[in-house]
């Protein structure tokens, strides 16, 4: 199954000027179908970067969200590096340019319809929010940075081209609370659940309460796996002499994963 990334474009994020939205709202996106993010990516807007970045990406088999820089503004640079990163040309995809005129009419021209300018071999992605659309290549999906475009949009993506992949991620998660031990006391057990069972997402996340030191162990996969190594870590901690308390799983969390 290939694994999803996000990058996330902006000086305007990195500056703090703007508050990003759109890593929180794509782990939800992805889980509401059962799948998850593997990775992101926070960029400004430098092109070399962003191009050389395009470049990796482009060369493995993970799907791709970009967020970011698809207008048409002197720092709008997403599109022209996604063509540069490809070694295409950009054009006036002929479907974006409809939808542009569409919604300025002679106004489209000569500014606006610069937004219908693709790499050389794009899909467009429809923008239900103002008709301007965005655009897809090789498995990557380049959105708006505003989040009343760019969600439904990636929501549409994910639902016109991968229903194949929905519900594919481990679907199952156990998570302990071990109290009053410091995970350098666990690193052991740790380590041999992690080296018998390498299938499995592991993490470990610590907690600083007033009644006490807290570690929560989670393992995520395949729920035979997930049970029969969540029993063994439980009872190697309890000869260790530390108290075990079971909590719900849960999804999503991603601090300290080891694969």
């Amino acid at each position: 199954m290939p694994a999803f990334g996000i990058f996330i474009i902006g000086d305007e994020i990195l500056s703090g000027k703007r508050k990003d939205g759109h890593f929180a709202r794509a782990i939800e996106i992805l889980k509401a179908r059962g799948l998850e993010l593997s990775w992101a990516r926070f960029m400004g807007d430098d092109p070399a970067r962003i191009t050389a970045e395009l470049k990796r990406s482009f060369a493995g088999e993970d799907i791709v969200f970009s967020f970011g820089g698809v207008g048409a503004t002197p720092d709008d640079r997403t599109r022209q590096c996604a063509a540069a990163a490809l070694g295409v040309a950009l054009h006036r995809h002929p479907d974006a340019v409809k939808e542009i005129e569409k919604r300025f009419g002679a106004d489209a021209y000569p500014r606006r319809v610069i937004m219908a300018e693709f790499p050389v071999g794009s899909d467009i992605i429809p923008n239900p929010y103002n008709g301007i659309a965005s655009f897809s290549i090789a498995n990557h999906h380049f959105l708006p940075g505003f989040p009343e475009m760019a969600w439904p949009m990636m929501e549409w993506v994910l639902d016109t081209r991968y229903v194949r992949l929905f519900h594919s991620a481990p679907g199952a998660e156990q998570s302990i609370v071990v109290r009053n031990a410091g995970e350098s006391t666990l690193l052991d057990i740790m380590n041999r659940i992690v080296a018998e069972y390498p299938q499995l997402g592991f993490s470990s996340l610590p907690h600083f309460a007033e009644d006490g030191y807290r570690v929560e162990l989670s393992l995520r996969g395949d729920a035979e796996s997930v049970g029969k190594a969540m029993q063994e870590m439980k009872m190697a901690i309890v000869e260790l002499g530390f108290p075990v308390d079971e909590k719900p799983g849960h999804k999503g969390e991603q601090h300290g994963i080891i694969r």
